[in-house]
């Protein structure tokens, strides 16, 4: 039991130290790539500092390679994201992770999706549709696009930490060490190197990315997936709270609605499969 809670609480640090990542991001004045190569320098260090500590030797093999593109996919989906809409819209469209692993499911794994699925499916892609919808207004169709993909790469990661021979922490790795290379000659275009600018990614590298990554691998162990899930689901609502309070960026009204929408679908679709998952244990 103890160790359950100490999982929870790795896991809910982690989403929090995530959900810092949308103001960093503001906050530097570089191109995308040049944020997420730099971040990942630095969380290089604490990870490979962690598997040092742990006497944990990466591992690879195709698998591992599968988990090491979903990360770094998403690390630079995300970033890029964030500097073409808001981070509200860039966290939320993220946060569709949950239903891109139905659908892989039923495409790769042919698993029949009960009326639940169905239902979720329906509700978040009507919460997607208004955030694109106030794009074509707003001009950030593009940057909604790379968001909700980088929530189809958030799904690999989860789907490929229940395969076999699989290694969460080895393809976090990896995945790291591809975004520094995919963004260093964007690095090395950069003019810019102000103190806060430093410091934002100094912050990004070490606790959004390293430490948060460490954190969740350690927390999934003992916390099943339907608590982290939800768990989860404070970072939609912190990262544009902290962007809005530090960096004045509003939300509009259709995409607000559709935040709404996706988030209750997710974390509903995760209250009421975990309930049914526990009426058998109970009985």
């Amino acid at each position: 039991m103890r160790q359950r809670r100490l999982g929870t609480l790795y896991v809910f640090i982690a989403a929090v130290l995530y959900s810092i990542g949308g103001l960093c991001i503001k906050i530097i004045p570089w191109n995308g790539m040049s944020i997420n190569s730099a971040r990942n320098i630095v969380a290089l260090m604490v990870v490979g500092g962690y598997l040092l500590i742990s006497r944990h030797r990466p591992r690879f093999n195709r698998w591992i390679a599968l988990g090491m593109v979903s990360v770094c996919g998403t690390n630079v989906l995300f970033s890029l994201a964030n500097k073409l809409t808001t981070a509200a819209n860039t966290i939320v469209l993220q946060f569709t992770a949950p239903i891109f692993v139905i659908l892989l499911g039923i495409l790769f794994w042919k698993k029949r999706p009960e009326r639940l699925d169905i239902m979720a499916c329906v509700l978040v892609l009507l919460g997607v549709i208004c955030f694109f919808v106030e794009s074509l207004e707003a001009g950030g169709m593009l940057g909604n696009v790379l968001a909700l993909i980088s929530g189809l790469s958030y799904a690999g990661v989860f789907l490929l930490n229940d395969l076999p021979d699989a290694d969460p922490i080895s393809s976090v790795f990896w995945g790291d060490a591809l975004s520094v290379l995919l963004g260093f000659p964007f690095l090395l275009r950069e003019t810019v190197f102000t103190p806060e600018a430093m410091t934002s990614v100094v912050v990004l590298g070490a606790f959004q990315v390293g430490l948060a990554y460490v954190l969740m691998c350690v927390g999934l162990r003992t916390t099943p997936a339907v608590t982290a899930s939800l768990i989860s689901g404070i970072e939609p609502v912190l990262n544009p709270i902290l962007v809005a309070l530090f960096y004045q960026e509003t939300i509009g009204p259709l995409s607000l609605a559709g935040a709404v929408i996706v988030v209750l679908s997710v974390v509903g679709y995760n209250v009421i499969r975990g309930r049914r998952a526990a009426e058998p244990a109970m009985q």
